[in-house]
C-alpha cells in the first residue's frame, strides 16, 4: 500500500509562508503576496511552482539577488501602456501590483498592458488569473528568463530559450476557464525535481546533446548538454518555436530588456495584459459566447469511455476546492527542504491536519 501522505491547512501553509518571508526581511505587504501566490499554486496542484520555491526564494533574499525594498521605478507612460523596471523585487507581488496598474488602464482604454523587465522569478502563473476573471475581465500573461537558457530552437541543439511560459484567463458565467502552458514540452521545475528523484519522463520531451530523442532528466546536465524540446517535440516543435519567439517579444521585446543584454541573476520579464470585454462587443455577450463554446466543448463524446472532456483549469479549480476543505497535500520533500529554514528563521512549521 502506498502511504497517506500528510495534509496541512492552506491557511496555516500561508501564515508560515508569510512569517518566514517577514523573517528573512520582506516587508508584510510584499510577503503576503507572494505567500499567497504560492499557496495558490499548491492548491491548483502546480507544486513545482508552489511552496517548493519557497526555499529558494529565501535564499534570493537572504544574498541580497531578490530585492525587498521599494517599488517598481516607471520607464514609460501611455494611457494604454505602462514599463517598469522591477528593480529584481519579488515576481508574485510586482505582478499583482501590475495587475492592479493594467486594470486601471483597461477601465479607461479597453486595454491595459503593463511589461516589467528585472523582475525576479514570478512562480505560477495559473494562479493570478482569477483575480482578474471574477472582475469579469481577461488577462494575458507571459514571462521569460533571459538568464538562463535550457529550450533549444526547432532543429537546434544548442539552448536559446527558457520554457517561457503563456498563460490566460477568460471569464465566463461560472468557473472562468484559465489556461497555463509552457512553449516547451516540459519544464525547468518538473526535469529538476525528477533528476534529483532519479525518475523519468512520460514521453520524449527531450534531446541529448547529440540530437537523439530522450525522456531521461540527466541528459540535460551531461556533456555534451542536452536541451528540452519545444512543444510539439520532434514532429511539430516547430509551433512551440513560434510561441517561444512570440513570448520573446512580449517580454524582453516589448520591455527593451532580454537576451540582448548582460545576465541579472534568476528573474523574468513580465507581459501582463487586462481586456474589459465591455470597451469591445459587450460583457454580455462575451460570457454568452464563451459559456457556448464552454459547453460544446463538454458536450464532445469522449474520447476514452468515463473521461469526459474538460475546460483548461477546471481541474485545478476542483483540486483546490477539494484541498481547501481537506488540507493541502505537498510533494514529497517540500516540507523537509523547509525545514532548515524553519529552524534558522525560528518560525514555527505547521503541524499536519
Amino acid at each position: 500500500m502506498t502511504p497517506t501522505r500528510p495534509r496541512y491547512s492552506a491557511s496555516a501553509l500561508t501564515t508560515f509562508a508569510q512569517d518566514a518571508l517577514a523573517a528573512a526581511g520582506m516587508p508584510e505587504d510584499k510577503a503576503q503576496a507572494v505567500a499567497a501566490i504560492l499557496i495558490d499554486g499548491d492548491l491548483l496542484g502546480h507544486t513545482t511552482h508552489g511552496l517548493q520555491l519557497l526555499p529558494s526564494y529565501l535564499r534570493e533574499v537572504a544574498s541580497g539577488s531578490m530585492c525587498v525594498q521599494g517599488e517598481p521605478q516607471v520607464i514609460r507612460e501611455t494611457p494604454a501602456a505602462l514599463t517598469w523596471h522591477g528593480r529584481r523585487l519579488p515576481g508574485p507581488w510586482l505582478v499583482l501590483q501590475a495587475m492592479k496598474a493594467a486594470t486601471e488602464k483597461a477601465r479607461q482604454c479597453g486595454t491595459g498592458t503593463v511589461v516589467i523587465r528585472q523582475s525576479h522569478h514570478i512562480a505560477c502563473l495559473a494562479a493570478f488569473h482569477q483575480r482578474a476573471t471574477e472582475q469579469g475581465l481577461m488577462m494575458i500573461l507571459a514571462s521569460s528568463d533571459a538568464n538562463s537558457a535550457s529550450v533549444a530552437p526547432f532543429g537546434g541543439l544548442d539552448p536559446v530559450f527558457t520554457p517561457n511560459p503563456i498563460s490566460a484567463g477568460i471569464p465566463t458565467s461560472g468557473a472562468p476557464i484559465v489556461t497555463d502552458i509552457s512553449t516547451s514540452a516540459t519544464t525547468n521545475g518538473l526535469t529538476g525535481r525528477l533528476h534529483q528523484e532519479g525518475g523519468k519522463l512520460p514521453a520524449h520531451w527531450l534531446i541529448d546533446g547529440h540530437g537523439q530523442p530522450s525522456d531521461d532528466p540527466s541528459v540535460l546536465v551531461a556533456q555534451p548538454k542536452g536541451t528540452i524540446l519545444p512543444l510539439g517535440g520532434l514532429d511539430s516543435g516547430h509551433k512551440g518555436y513560434g510561441l517561444s519567439l512570440m513570448v520573446e517579444a512580449l517580454t524582453g521585446g516589448l520591455a527593451g530588456f532580454g537576451r540582448a543584454d548582460p545576465k541579472q541573476g534568476w528573474g523574468a520579464t513580465v507581459f501582463v495584459q487586462i481586456m474589459d470585454p465591455e470597451a469591445f462587443g459587450g460583457r454580455g455577450d462575451f460570457v454568452r459566447q464563451m459559456d457556448e463554446v464552454a459547453r460544446q466543448c463538454h458536450a464532445s463524446r469522449p474520447a476514452q469511455p468515463g473521461r469526459p472532456v474538460r475546460l483548461p483549469g477546471e481541474r485545478g479549480f476542483q483540486l483546490a476546492e477539494e484541498q481547501r476543505a481537506s488540507g493541502v497535500t505537498l510533494h514529497p520533500g517540500i516540507m523537509e527542504a523547509l525545514l532548515p529554514w524553519a529552524e534558522k528563521l525560528r518560525v514555527q512549521l505547521p503541524a499536519a491536519m
